[in-house]
């Protein structure tokens, strides 16, 4: 499933990838949809409120962006709501198994959710 014209729908590997390396990854989730556990590394930016705070979205590496998985919305709203504030869609990576695969996989989790 693509969100968007240029934007890569990326799986667990380049996730894992961005962890290894300190890359971007945006937990696109409102807090009250969290149950307070997100992928480590993982900085919660929710989508309603992303194209307000595109300052912190870093400028130099493209952000991985998820929620709760194939069938919940946020990540896909947040990127559109990115797109239509001008930001470019090669910034844009999109996770679409969110915590839904991860958390079937196996693969850890957070503890509590960070919002920095």
């Amino acid at each position: 499933m693509q969100v968007s014209d240029g934007v890569i729908t990326v799986g667990e590997l380049k996730v894992h990838y961005h962890q290894k390396m300190k890359l971007p990854i945006i937990d696109a989730r409102k807090p009250d949809t969290t149950d307070s556990i997100s992928i480590p590394g993982s900085k919660n930016i929710p989508y309603d409120e992303v194209a307000e705070r595109i300052d912190e979205l870093d400028k130099d590496h493209p952000s991985i962006f998820f929620c709760n998985g194939p069938q919940c919305p946020q990540s896909q709203t947040a990127i559109k709501n990115l797109l239509d504030a001008g930001y470019p869609a090669d910034r844009l990576l999109y996770y679409r198994g969110g915590m839904h695969d991860w958390i079937t996989l196996g693969l850890p989790v957070q503890g509590n959710l960070q919002e920095k």
